[in-house]
Formats: C-alpha cells, structure tokens, sequence
C-alpha cells in the first residue's frame, strides 16, 4: 500500500511538474538583419524576464524565404512569412507584424495618375527584397502588360503600348533618373510610413518641378487579389507623406503584401494564444527597441469562421485570443481530468480489492492454526494413551511457535487473539483432563502451566485493545 501510495504522489507530482514547465517555441526568422528579427527577438527575451509560460528559440534566416522553407519542413514551430514570397502549406496565421504597399510615384508632366497608365513607360523599382520585381512582373501581367528586359529599353517609341520597363534603382539615383529621363516614375514596395517610403517620395518631388507628383493608385486591389490572394489591398491615407501641402491629397488605393508571424497548424492553439496575447499587449514595452511593433495588427476578419477559411487562414488560437474565447487550464486539460478521475475510481477499487486480499492471505494462517486447534481438541477427547497425547502436545507447541513467529512479522488484531488464546487454553485443559484420566495429571501440570505461558506470551505481540 506505502509503494502504490509513493508511486501515486509521485506520478501526480511529475505531472503538476510537466504541466507547468514553459513550452519552449522554435522560431525561424528571416532575414537576420530586418526589423522583424530585432522584435522576435526583444519579444523573446521579454518572454524569457517574465518567466512566462512559454518561450521563444529564435533561428536566423538570411532570407523570408528561407525561414517560410523551415516552417514548411516542420524545422520550426513559428516563422516570419511574406506569403507572396513562399507561402507554407502548413502555416496559420498569429499577427500581421506589418503591410507593404506598392507606392508609385511619378512627376505630375508624367501624366501617370493609375496603374494602367504605365503603358509604353519606364519604370525604375527601388528594390528591398527579391522578391520586389517578380511581384511586379505578376501585377503588371494581371493588366496584360509584359516587362520589358531592363537592357532592351531602348527609345520610347520602341515600347509598344502593352510593354513596361522595370528599372532597377538604388535610393541615391531615384532624382537623377527621373531628371536624366531614364525612367517616368518610380516604385517601391514598403511600409507607408517607412523610411524607405518617405525617403522616396522626397526623390521624387525633388526632380519634379514645384515638387508636384502623383501617386499612382491600383484601383483593382479587390480582383486582383482573388487570382493572387498572397498580395492585399492596401490604402495610403491622405497626409501620410506631410501636411503642407497635402502629399496624398487623397486616400490611394493599391496593392502590397505582408509580413506575418505564421505558426504551424500543429501547435497547440493554448501555446498560440497565449504568444499572440503577449505580443500584443506588450506592445508599448517592445516598441522603444523595435518601433515595427507599432505596425502590428490583427488579421482582418468578420467571425470566427471567416477567421479560420480565409484565403490565408489564421490559427485558432490567435482567434481564440482575438475572439476573447481563451481556454482556460480545466478546459485545456478537461478530457483528461475526466480520463484520470475515471481510472482513477477504478484504480482505487482494484487497491481496496488488492488491501483487502492481502488482509484476507494474512488471516489464512490464523485460520489453519485455528481449525487444527479445534481438530486437536476433539482428537484429545478420544485419545487412548499417553503417547497420542504427547504427540498432540508437541504439535500444539509447534503451532504456538508458528503463530508467535507469525505474530511478530505482522500486526494481528486482538479478536484472533483472544481467539487463539481460548483454543489453545481448551486444549491445554483438555490434555490435563485426559492425563488425569489416565492417572498422569502431576506429571503433565507443569506442562499445562508451559502451555498457558505460552499463550500469554503470544499476547503480547497482539495489538493493545482499543
């Protein structure tokens, strides 16, 4: 009973143990150098101050792409994903960590004002990522147009109207390009109130006379997004480049893609939960090291089931966090306090079963000892001679001695005793009754005294009564 009872607290203790030990997370992030790996990485050690329940293990990336391939290869629990790079077919939705948009700007003598306008013009593309020209190859093929290979320019009477050169430019020759007119407007895929942004549109407005420029706007975000459902819709509001004048004087629309924290479909949607819930009430205590937090946003969606079916579909446990509908520890755990309190019932009937066979094989002994002593006195009764009556004698001394040897190994209560002490007593008087019959009373007395001394000496070994 003491082992099973050990064995009991100690697997009851090794699970309080394994249940409140933090879950540690594997994160894959990319690239090393962006301002997403500088907020994971102040968020985990955020984590890790707080002694939260759960934990972050950060893996740097030199690419998005790179880091979406390990979530896909199961290498990662979590990962910053831009899905129109690579989206894992095993990844769900936390947070937006931030939106880029398509921002085009032109000279206002450009004549550009929509994406449709771009016929038979060069465009220069600022590239940040890789992945910048394919996204705009894609999106200029959804208006029908084809890129023009960069070194294949030529005059601009040799780009028919269905054509567009893409123009790589780096941020320092954004004003001398449009000045020099090798291209008529400029783009770059980024944050509206990034740097990189601004830092553009103030290019632009210096090769512009009186600094007037237009922002070109990609009006069909809505169809374009149910053929590539990677990319968004995305608006720039009015005022976002400066208030005086204007710069947009209106909200543009366009297209642009996201960085978001993806988790794979496996993980437990309580650990999901709880990470997003840190990551956005933690907001104010991360961005002083990693401004990008101000950008983070939840997934746009109406109901929890638009939640989980979008095109790019989030985890239930975000939406747990969102929807306010977070498991608690007795939901968490509820199939399987049911289970152990089921078993557990059953398992404590089969260790009073198993107690009470143990009981039971205890008192067999007792028992033998207690049917012979009752043969015995009967068999006194009709012995015939003094030699039965010894041999019965040397038996009831050995049942005596087994059952004080018994006695000392093993508690006995008194009714067995007091049993065993009346069986042995009546068998003792008899034997003398006997041998006074058989005229040997004087020599057997002072082996009846033996025997009772015996008896009193098996009482002691018997618990005190109550």
């Amino acid at each position: 009973m003491l082992v099973l009872l050990a064995l009991g607290f100690a697997l009851v203790a090794g699970m309080l143990v394994y249940l409140s030990r933090p879950t540690t997370l594997t994160v894959a992030v990319g690239p090393r150098d962006g301002a997403e790996a500088t907020l994971l990485q102040t968020y985990a050690q955020a984590l890790a101050r707080g002694h939260e329940d759960v934990r972050l293990k950060l893996n740097f990336y030199d690419d998005v792409r790179d880091s979406a391939e390990a979530l896909q290869r199961n290498k990662a629990d979590l990962a910053v994903v831009r899905p129109d790079v690579l989206l894992p077919e095993n990844g769900l939705t936390l947070a937006i960590l931030h939106d880029e948009a398509l921002l085009i700007a032109a000279p206002e003598a450009a004549g550009i004002e929509s994406f449709p306008d771009l016929g038979r013009k060069r465009l220069g593309v600022v590239e940040r990522h890789a992945a910048d020209m394919p996204f705009l190859t894609n999106l200029l093929g959804f208006y029908d147009f084809v890129s023009r290979p960069v070194g294949e320019t030529g005059p601009e009477t040799a780009l028919g109207p269905a054509r567009v050169a893409l123009v790589p430019l780096k941020p320092g020759e954004v004003t001398s390009a449009l000045a020099e007119g090798r291209v008529d407007a400029v783009a770059v895929i980024a944050a509206p109130a990034s740097k990189a942004a601004i830092s553009t549109v103030r290019a632009v407005e210096a090769a512009s006379a009186d600094k007037k420029i237009n922002f070109v706007s990609v009006a069909d975000g809505e169809a374009i997004i149910q053929r590539m459902p990677e990319l968004q819709s995305v608006t720039i509001p009015a005022g976002t480049f400066g208030g005086r004048p204007k710069r947009p004087e209106e909200d543009v629309k366009t297209v642009g893609a996201s960085y978001r924290l993806m988790a794979r479909g496996s993980v437990s949607r309580f650990t999901v939960a709880s990470v997003t819930q840190h990551l956005f009430e933690w907001r104010s205590k991360l961005a002083p090291i990693a401004p990008i937090a101000n950008l983070m946003k939840a997934p746009d969606f109406d109901s929890t089931v638009a939640a989980t079916s979008a095109r790019l579909p989030n985890h239930p446990g975000a939406v747990d966090y969102f929807e306010r509908e977070q498991q608690t520890m007795f939901e968490r755990y509820e199939d399987y306090i049911y289970l152990l309190a089921f078993f557990g019932g059953t398992v404590g009937s089969g260790v009073a079963w198993l107690a009470q066979r143990l009981a039971r094989k205890r008192r067999e002994r007792i028992d033998i000892v207690l049917d012979r002593l009752l043969d015995i006195l009967r068999e006194v009764r009709g012995s015939t001679c003094k030699a039965d009556l010894d041999g019965l004698v040397r038996e009831t001394d050995d049942l005596v001695a087994d059952v004080v040897q018994h006695a000392r190994e093993r508690n006995i209560d008194n009714r067995t005793v007091s049993a065993l002490i009346l069986a042995i007593d009546a068998v003792h008087a008899a034997i003398n009754d006997e041998r006074r019959t058989l005229g040997d009373a004087g020599a057997e007395g002072g082996r009846a005294v033996d025997h009772a001394r015996t008896a009193r000496l098996l009482s002691l070994h018997a618990p005190a009564a109550e």
